[in-house]
């Protein structure tokens, strides 16, 4: 399977001359999930722009940058963040890959809630590709869950062509009340899916918000795993790795078991003001990175 891979000066320089960029491969696969972790893989931190809303999306890349993530999600009008729209009308995908080259940050993710993925597909394939996340559908019977995801999966053979078409991922997130919820819907979801560009994107605060193990959920995603939220059922900074109760070492212990090659997203809702932020996702990456090495 195909794992990632930074593009030199030259290639990003030359993609942006013609206002595109060549294919970046993510980890992707359905590969049998190892028994053993990797040697000692490295902590890949990404960071999502709708917790600096109130910022140009210029000055959220340099935030995020400063702040030392790796990479960045970039969120479409969920909760009035207008970034992504903002980079589609206004910067454009070259412009968007000069900032993030220039400040040294990779384009992991848009994050589509509002928008749908259709709307943005180009654009990120411009962008060089990358996981596109979305949610699910209206929950179901339990004993409808099988027919249910079926569905469910094949309508989205349309973005999925889209996703082929771009060089990207569609990835779905968990959430509560909808058809992909609970461990046992990640585990239908996990065995009917065969799409190689389709996964999950995982959301501990909901799989805490229903009494269960987060760390059994990664474990059930496996190689279909392919964004991971930092993110706690809690109020305020509390969702936020460090701040909150959660230990997050056996839940990263779990993502180095699985081969996780994607980043981890320290994330919450509801962000405070810009300084408050910066301070508090400071905290939580320090936070990720002793776990990450005591996991």
């Amino acid at each position: 399977m195909s794992q990632p891979l930074k593009l030199s000066r030259r290639a990003v320089l030359q993609a942006v001359s013609v206002g595109t960029l060549v294919s970046v491969p993510f980890s992707r696969g359905l590969a049998k999930v190892p028994d053993t972790p990797p040697e000692r893989p490295q902590l890949r931190l990404s960071a999502s722009s709708i917790n600096f809303s109130r910022l140009p999306i210029e000055v959220a890349c340099r935030k995020i940058a400063e702040l030392g993530f790796d990479a960045i999600d970039v969120w479409s009008a969920y909760a009035g963040c207008p970034h992504l729209d903002d980079v589609q009308n206004r910067l454009g995908a070259a412009r968007l890959l000069e900032i993030l080259h220039s400040l040294g940050l990779e384009l992991y993710a848009f994050s589509v809630y509002v928008g749908g993925y259709p709307k943005y597909a180009e654009l990120l394939g411009q962008c060089g590709g990358g996981v596109a996340i979305r949610g699910s559908t209206k929950p179901c019977e339990p004993a409808d869950l099988a027919p249910c995801m079926t569905a469910f999966l094949d309508s989205l053979r349309p973005e999925l062509d889209l996703a082929e078409k771009y060089d990207s991922y569609l990835a779905i997130e968990n959430h509560g009340q909808s058809l992909l919820d609970s461990c046992e819907s990640l585990k239908v979801f996990t065995d009917l899916n065969r799409h190689p560009r389709l996964g999950i994107a995982l959301a501990p605060y909901h799989i805490q918000a229903r009494g269960e193990d987060v760390a059994q959920a990664i474990r059930i995603c496996g190689r279909q795993l392919l964004y991971f939220y930092a993110w706690q059922k809690a109020e305020g900074i509390q969702q936020l790795p460090g701040h909150g109760p959660a230990d997050f070492r056996p839940w990263l212990l779990a993502l180095r078991s699985i081969g996780y090659r994607g980043c981890v997203n320290p994330f919450m809702h509801g962000e405070p003001e810009p300084d408050a932020m910066i301070a508090a996702l400071a905290e939580a990456r320090d936070y990720l990175r002793r776990c990450w090495n005591e996991a």
